[in-house]
């Protein structure tokens, strides 16, 4: 019996570690008077530009092309939109005993999130699947997550995501889908600028969201939200978004085989469909839940890293395992006038 292979060092992300180290910027140095007034400003310019480079990096061509393979993208989008928010709002049960209600409604708000696209594409293709239909797959849920999370934050959450309005819905279509559809409209012009400089304005995207982090953790500091948090709720959390994890792992990898798909699909459908975007939720958040956005990503930011380190392990594992579908196809590929005749013995 072949044992599983484990990576001999699981994946820490940096990006999380400079994310804790701004909260603990935060938490020891918070904006307060007009260093607040100052650090919100510019988080909210910060979440506008982040929107504009989502827009203008999208190419719309790639999306019409990856329309054909609609079965599939649907799929993940049920995955991240109908039974990720099923399973948050079953998890109310969990309300005392477990979990407080700001922590809660945070865990709500995570399974809301749009699923990420670069962790998606790099975990299908160390799995040897299809790389393709992740990237068309994470981009069409990067695009529905700028309207349906807000749509279920006010339908799901109500009066927690900052008293969701017509003022909330005017806010969010100015610092979200205004600034990303005029990426798309300037896209033919800003396209190849920023395909020469993706390093550069990949360190923008990351201090953009570090400045939203800093604004939002400074804010709840303020409020004092530390001391409604304690050690043993945040490892229930922990345990709880497991189990979530868990769930959805087994929920996309079985339920795609049910559908009929083959391997490589199944593979771009388990982590497309089981993950959540940490640079799409924390600007949404600070945009839907304002002061109280501190708590209300902490939940996300938890289930980033620990997705990161178990889709990690089950890349790897499945990079080894047989694909005979793919000997299959490349059998079927090879023309009958190229075959030659297997000799017969004498």
């Amino acid at each position: 019996m072949r044992r599983p292979h484990l990576p001999a060092r699981l994946p820490l992300d940096p990006y999380v570690l400079a994310l804790l180290a701004t909260v603990g910027l935060a938490a020891l140095l918070p904006a307060r008077g007009p260093a607040a007034t100052l650090a919100d400003v510019a988080s909210t310019a910060a979440v506008a530009l982040l929107f504009f480079l989502y827009g203008a990096r999208l190419s719309t061509r790639e999306a019409v092309d990856g329309l054909r393979h609609w079965r599939l993208h649907l799929t993940v989008l049920t995955a991240t939109f109908v039974v990720f928010p099923l399973l948050g709002l079953a998890a109310r049960g969990l309300v005392p005993g477990l979990l407080t209600a700001p922590l809660y409604s945070g865990l709500l708000f995570l399974c809301m999130v749009p699923s990420t696209v670069q962790s998606s594409i790099a975990f299908t293709s160390i799995a040897r699947g299809n790389v393709p239909a992740a990237i068309c797959a994470g981009s069409f849920s990067s695009l529905a997550g700028i309207v349906l999370t807000p749509l279920l934050a006010a339908a799901l959450l109500g009066g927690d995501a900052g008293s969701f309005s017509f003022d909330s819905l005017l806010k969010i279509t100015l610092q979200l889908l205004l600034p990303f559809l005029l990426g798309q409209a300037l896209r033919p012009r800003v396209g190849g600028f920023l395909a020469r400089h993706k390093q550069v304005l990949g360190r923008v995207d990351r201090g953009s969201i570090l400045l939203v982090v800093y604004a939002a953790f400074s804010a709840g500091v303020v409020a004092g939200i530390w001391h409604r948090v304690s050690l043993l709720r945040l490892a229930a959390l922990t345990l709880v978004e497991a189990v979530l994890l868990a769930v959805m792992l087994l929920a996309t990898w079985y339920g795609a085989a049910r559908l009929g798909f083959g391997r490589a699909d199944r593979i771009a459908i388990q982590f497309a469909g089981s993950k959540k975007s940490l640079a799409a939720g924390l600007p949404m958040a600070s945009v839907l839940f304002g002061a109280h956005a501190a708590l209300a990503v902490l939940p996300l930011m938890l289930f980033h890293q620990m997705q990161l380190m178990v889709c990690a392990v089950i890349a790897r594992r499945r990079a080894q395992d047989p694909a005979p579908e793919l000997a299959a196809d490349r059998v079927a590929d090879v023309s009958p006038a190229v075959q030659r005749p297997v000799p017969r013995a004498r």
